[in-house]
């Protein structure tokens, strides 16, 4: 075992692309939530997203195309969990694990001639002289955009939902979609539109998974990513900014147990594999003992426009 082999510069740099495609996912689940939607199906948007991404990149030469087309497919796929929910009132629990089975086989049908392949992946960012700082330098100012973007996304959220008539209105419906609509509000508009987002966003984090931090395509690359992510908003108490830091502690472990691995620590590798989920049940336990505080009042609910 030679725990000097792992450098803590790269630990945090690694630690910052581990963790922007959970936490793509993650803030637009929050928005999805906030609306009092509950949307099980991250996982099978952020699959189809990855693999959509990779073909689109593959095809035209350019990652950035890729994330584009991994964005619509992640929308598109929301949608169906929004018409089936929003206007066909379908059970959001039932309708969300369905989508992820239905994203998880659909991108092993389209994943099959791309295996094997590798795609353009994303250059990174010259910050100049940032970029030149000792140590902080390869930290915080050598990574490509979506790094950043995740963090202007996270930024982005917290002042439309704290600053906007729009955000009051999203988390007015996420509290009481009675009461929202008895303002005038249009409901179910607000959570189409929520969860088209989420979608999107679930897209992203996918993409990058497959164009940047591994930029090849494997059928299951996200390992669960999805799931984690939607534990980091019930983690972050339904907050924008503690999705960050949920986002970096879940990305952090993944990072460490790889290089534990690596150093020849003596712990099962398949112990080491399992921590971060181990890590997600074990919060998850304690959140539920203290209680979910900050859970949108109306989250799941179904609304009825008769009401």
């Amino acid at each position: 075992m030679d725990l000097s082999s792992i450098s803590p510069i790269l630990l945090v740099a690694s630690i910052m692309v581990s963790a922007t495609p959970i936490m793509l996912a993650a803030i637009g689940e929050l928005v999805v939530e906030k609306s009092g939607t509950l949307n099980l199906g991250v996982e099978g948007m952020m699959i189809t997203g990855a693999v959509v991404g990779f073909a689109a990149a593959v095809n035209t030469t350019s990652p950035l195309v890729g994330f584009a087309a991994a964005a619509g497919a992640g929308a598109l796929l929301s949608l169906v969990f929004a018409i089936l929910t929003q206007y066909l009132l379908s059970n959001q629990v039932a309708t969300g694990l369905g989508l992820t089975l239905a994203g998880l086989g659909l991108s092993a049908l389209l994943g099959k001639p791309y295996e094997g392949i590798k795609s353009p992946t994303l250059p990174k960012l010259d910050l100049g002289p940032l970029s030149d700082i000792p140590g902080l330098g390869t930290m915080f100012f050598n990574h490509d955009i979506m790094v950043y973007l995740s963090i202007l996304l996270v930024i982005a959220v917290w002042a439309f939902l704290k600053y906007t008539r729009a955000g009051l209105i999203l988390r007015a419906v996420g509290e009481s979609h009675d009461s929202a609509h008895a303002l005038g509000y249009k409901v179910v508009r607000v959570r189409m539109l929520a969860i088209l987002f989420g979608g999107a966003c679930a897209g992203l984090g996918g993409a990058y998974l497959s164009l940047v931090r591994v930029p090849q395509w494997t059928e299951g690359m996200t390992a669960g990513a999805g799931w984690i992510a939607l534990a980091i908003v019930v983690f972050a108490s339904w907050r924008p900014w503690r999705i960050m830091v949920g986002a970096y502690l879940f990305g952090g472990i993944t990072v460490l147990q790889l290089n534990l691995q690596a150093a020849g620590v003596k712990v099962p590798v398949a112990l080491l594999s399992a921590s971060p989920y181990l890590v997600t049940i074990l919060v998850l336990v304690i959140i539920s003992a203290r209680g979910a505080h900050g859970a949108p009042a109306s989250l799941g609910r179904s609304f009825h426009a008769s009401n």
